[in-house]
């Protein structure tokens, strides 16, 4: 649509997030006036060659998009512009207009995606860190075979890795894997040389089918994990047989250069969905949809997939063992609190006879500390001082002690001889 015209007018947003590296006014004159000589992508970027350098390159992140007023471009997502629609829309942040009345627009509701000018975008990050295009530049059997075998990483990984390929993302990944009965955390290296062969014939056939259609899901063929993987788990099934899901990782190739960035991953890792590398690259959580009937893992990841799972469950047993452990000792608890009480009211039973004395109560004073002092008469001096005070440590009255064989005075000497002391209560601790 656009290739061989040249633009008359050009308006580039005030949004230094999306305009990376350039003034706007400095991208609007370095666009107006020039000839779209090409338009190129590999992977996920695109830039357009002019009949003189510089070159204006889009990054579309998560939501960047390219509309052409009056044209559908794709079935993928909505890229068509009804005539009762904003034009260009708020969220353009790149209006170009041709020559012959054509006019386009890049549009970011999100702000994540990149437009820069740059000389040669080829040979300038983040195209120049791409690996081969997986449609454009198909790698050789023999050399795809070679280069499965020095990776130690998962094969979903590797596969969402646009350093080692470029164009694939996590629902095409899912694809090939299943059309070819591969489980997405087989290593790479431990994957057979026949199913290398497969997964280089599948990935060839899923990336040309979908580009045939448009991209127009309802085109794609029935027995594809795509119309199911969606779904959730349980409920999700594909030719009769049950979909399952596990976590996978996919590394990234951009470097977390902004704070911006910096600030986002580090909430993904908050939440689970992201991992930050030792080399400040961002390594992606990722949702795999496959079949456990189909792809079955292989030789050593089995074993290992097969401790990791004892040992979840083990981890399990010693968490419901532990909560066992914790409504056993509640009503210890309890007791320590029914036993706190016991003493508190034990203190103020002592208490009552001091304040018998002082309202002038008749009969002879209770001794402290015994409890059952109400239970027995005065003849019965002998049993108490035979039974020593359930509460408190008895401490020598001060004077002479008694020994035996020496008379005593009289029977009110008995009670000066010993001193029953309640003891304290204890101190809480302090938070």
């Amino acid at each position: 649509h656009c290739v061989g015209k040249r633009i008359v007018r050009c308006s580039a947003a005030e949004d230094t997030k999306v305009i990376d590296g350039v003034a706007p006014s400095r991208l609007e004159a370095a666009l107006v006036g020039r000839t779209i000589a090409a338009a190129r992508r590999k992977g996920k970027n695109l830039w357009l060659v002019l009949d003189s350098p510089p070159s204006p390159s889009f990054q579309f992140g998560m939501a960047g998009a390219i509309y052409i007023k009056g044209v559908e471009l794709s079935k993928y997502k909505r890229s068509a512009v009804s005539p009762t629609e904003e034009w260009p829309s708020k969220y353009s942040k790149l209006f170009v207009e041709l020559d012959d009345g054509l006019e386009f627009s890049f549009t970011d509701k999100r702000r994540f995606a990149k437009i820069r000018l740059l000389d040669n975008p080829e040979a300038v990050p983040p195209i120049s860190e791409l690996g081969p295009d997986a449609l454009c530049e198909p790698m050789q059997l023999d050399d795809f075979v070679q280069s499965f075998g020095r990776k130690n990483a998962p094969i979903k990984s590797l596969l969402l890795d646009q350093s080692f390929m470029s164009g694939i993302g996590n629902w095409m990944a899912d694809e090939v894997l299943y059309q070819a009965r591969i489980h997405p955390m087989q290593t790479s290296s431990k994957i057979s040389k026949e199913k290398c062969k497969a997964l280089h014939r599948c990935i060839k056939e899923v990336i040309e089918k979908s580009v045939e259609v448009g991209a127009d899901s309802n085109e794609f063929p029935e027995n594809w994990i795509f119309h199911s993987r969606e779904k959730k788990p349980g409920k999700a099934f594909v030719d009769g047989k049950k979909i399952d899901f596990v976590t996978v990782g996919g590394r990234v190739s951009c470097r977390l250069s902004s704070p911006y960035y910096a600030f986002l991953f580090c909430a993904l890792c908050f939440f689970g969905l992201a991992v930050l590398c030792s080399d400040s690259r961002c390594f992606f959580v990722q949702t795999s949809a496959y079949v456990p009937e189909l792809q079955i893992l292989d030789g050593a990841d089995a074993a290992a997939a097969n401790r990791s799972k004892k040992g979840r469950d083990k981890a399990e047993e010693n968490v419901g063992k532990t909560s066992k452990k914790g409504q056993k000792a509640a009503p210890k608890e309890g007791g320590k609190t029914a036993q706190k009480t016991s003493v508190d009211e034990e203190e103020e039973e002592d208490d009552k006879p001091a304040k018998q004395r002082a309202k002038g109560a008749k009969g002879p004073p209770k001794k402290a500390g015994n409890t059952r002092a109400d239970d027995h008469e005065e003849g019965g001096d002998e049993d108490e001082e035979a039974k020593p005070a359930k509460r408190g440590r008895k401490r020598p009255a001060k004077g002479p002690s008694k020994k035996e064989g020496c008379p005593s005075d009289n029977e009110d000497s008995l009670g000066k001889e010993e001193t029953v002391v309640a003891a304290k209560r204890p101190q809480r601790k302090k938070r």
